[in-house]
């Protein structure tokens, strides 16, 4: 009967999974349904009211999205979706999330039979895909910083050379690679739009909230208003942005071994834990049954934490 029902459980997840995976997008279903709309005859066409005004949906669910767009953490998720560059929704994070929790709680009640150890291996499944969301934010930011020196040399060379700053940061977003380059080419698209350049300008450094970045579009906005040698000032930029750059690097090769010291006095402990829980699960019983066993544990995360803390601000360096 066990066999069973954990083959019921696993087929249902990896349907799902693959179900999540292979949907088409929204502009893959809206290409969809208009080629169906062309291929039926004329007389049964319908006319269909096209809204142009892009909508941000925090779920592809109708009840979901209602339920989801009264809560304000929602909105910082999307926000971190959108940072991240990924194309998912709040709900699809949620119910992703959800889903791994459900799925690592059901099969692991088969190794652990510590229900504390299960529910917290639980809880960290959950949090696995916030997890990839701030790391893959971090790559993308650090990308970002890496390709800023050129761009900002391409834009002073592209004023050089008489074209407008529209142009220039045209010429920027067709140069630069992902993920800066689409970046520019939004800012672009926006102003050619319509959209203020001072607009278009703040919602870059909304997107991409890099001190770099800021340093840049406010230089560009106080030439835009009160004049001055733009040019001038973004060469002296750009070196800036480079020796930082420079800094950082040689700051990250001074400090990895602190780092390295950090991330294995953090997980040695619950990994050791974790495998004698599967080993021996009566070796660990008493630490987690017992009242005094359980009030060690919480001294003993609170000086992790402290730990973590103080290496943090040691290895933390502000350039």
């Amino acid at each position: 009967m066990i066999l069973v029902i954990s083959f019921l459980v696993l087929f249902v997840a990896g349907f799902a999974v693959v179900a999540l995976l292979t949907r088409p997008s929204r502009s893959e279903a809206l290409v969809q349904s208009r080629l169906q709309a062309i291929g039926r005859p004329i007389g049964q066409r319908q006319v269909e009211a096209v809204d142009i005004l892009k909508k941000d949906t925090l779920s592809d669910l109708g009840w979901f999205n209602d339920i989801l767009s009264r809560f304000g953490p929602a909105v910082q998720l999307r926000r971190l979706i959108s940072e991240a560059d990924q194309p998912w929704t709040v709900g699809r994070l949620i119910s992703g999330s959800l889903l791994a929790g459900v799925v690592v709680l059901w099969f692991g009640r088969f190794v652990l039979r510590n229900h504390a150890l299960l529910f917290l291996v639980a809880v960290v499944a959950m949090f696995l895909p916030f997890a990839y969301l701030y790391i893959a934010r971090t790559v993308r930011f650090r990308k970002c910083n890496e390709q800023l020196p050129a761009a900002v040399d391409l834009l002073a060379r592209a004023l050089k050379a008489g074209h407008s700053l529209s142009a220039a940061i045209e010429m920027v977003s067709q140069e630069n690679p992902p993920p800066l380059g689409p970046e520019f080419r939004r800012v672009f698209e926006e102003q050619s739009f319509g959209l203020p350049f001072r607009d278009a300008l703040f919602n870059l450094t909304a997107r991409l909230p890099l001190d770099d970045l800021r340093f840049i579009v406010t230089a560009m906005l106080i030439q835009r208003e009160t004049g001055g040698n733009l040019v001038e000032v973004l060469e002296k930029t750009s070196s800036v942005l480079r020796d930082r750059i420079r800094l950082k690097g040689q700051l990250r090769v001074h400090t990895a071994q602190g780092r390295l010291t950090g991330w294995i006095l953090c997980l040695l402990p619950f990994v050791s834990f974790l495998a004698l829980s599967v080993i021996n699960p009566t070796y660990t019983d008493l630490l987690l049954n017992d009242p005094l066993g359980r009030h060690l544990v919480w001294a003993g995360l609170a000086l992790m934490g402290l730990g973590i803390f103080v290496i943090r601000k040691i290895i933390d360096i502000k350039v």
